[in-house]
């Protein structure tokens, strides 16, 4: 028998796979498909202090190897999320889910986070300083180490769970931004967002996505996300959840190799909403068929 699970922050997870923000609303529409429990855990839709339309349509566009999007955090709110998605969660979902919450200013941050941080059923807060896709705001927090920091140092102040930074690729040094998120007291870094992206409708010559351009993601981006995570979990004493690309059980073991200890599913579940119960399944075959015996013994492998 081989051991799939991980210790994520002081949580156990039966395994490292966990869908991520945005991909996976807030649980309810996947326990539709499976049992959600098989999960690691999951992050739930990035969520802002008030209820966002998001961005204009169209904004998503096909990719030969991915997808753009351009949501814009479309959400109902955190005070909506606490009265009516948790509640409605707990009765699907019985681990400690994973918050992503986004914000427009440092305070809007913290007001969220003390929230959010208040929720029995939260495990640990993901924080979303890398959103390409809404202006003044999302990664204009995560560009720089020195805004980093300091949304790091405010939310540290009002929580008492664990902190993820969740970084962007969009930027010319990630592992000294994630150094900086570390250094103000981040518990963890999650990384990577998507990379900026954009298509042109040739008959209309024009953007295919209203906002022009948005996040680039899907299996094409999976060797810059794997660089990325390499270059942080070299640079941070701190843990990191690997993502960016990730569509099988291959490639979770790789991310973890490259020094993840948990791994991130996104746009695979938007085309495959059985994907992460495959991986799940798949896992310990592959552990197998390498001579992994423990998950857990092969965080950073590849450093």
């Amino acid at each position: 028998m081989v051991d799939t699970s991980v210790i994520l922050s002081g949580m156990r997870l039966d395994n490292p796979v966990i869908p991520a923000s945005g991909t996976f609303g807030y649980g309810r529409e996947f326990g539709e498909f499976y049992d959600i429990n098989i999960l690691g855990s999951f992050s739930f839709k990035g969520t802002t202090r008030e209820p966002r339309f998001g961005n204009p349509t169209p904004r998503i566009a096909d990719c030969t190897a991915g997808m753009i999007n351009a949501v814009g955090l479309q959400n109902p709110g955190i005070d909506a999320v606490i009265a009516e998605e948790l509640p409605a969660l707990k009765k699907i979902f019985h681990k400690p889910v994973i918050a992503n919450i986004s914000g427009f200013s440092i305070e809007e941050y913290a007001e969220c986070c003390e929230k959010i941080d208040a929720q029995e059923q939260v495990g640990l807060i993901e924080v979303n300083i890398s959103c390409p896709n809404v202006r003044h705001g999302g990664m204009s927090f995560g560009t720089s180490c020195q805004s980093a920091a300091e949304v790091t140092r405010a939310v540290k102040a009002v929580t008492t769970k664990p902190v993820y930074l969740k970084l962007s690729p969009n930027v010319e040094n990630i592992a000294e931004i994630a150094l900086a998120c570390q250094e103000a007291g981040a518990d963890g870094i999650s990384l990577i967002n998507t990379l900026l992206g954009m298509r042109i409708d040739l008959r209309t010559k024009k953007p295919v996505i209203a906002n022009t351009m948005g996040g680039f993601s899907g299996p094409a981006i999976f060797p810059v996300a794997l660089r990325m995570v390499y270059q942080v979990a070299q640079a941070v004493r701190i843990p990191i959840m690997g993502m960016g690309g990730v569509s099988s059980a291959r490639d979770v073991i790789e991310m973890m190799l490259a020094g993840a200890t948990a791994v991130q599913v996104g746009a695979a579940n938007l085309k495959n909403p059985y994907i992460c119960k495959q991986i799940i399944e798949d896992l310990p075959k592959e552990m197998e068929k390498l001579g992994i015996k423990k998950l857990n013994e092969i965080i950073g492998g590849a450093l």
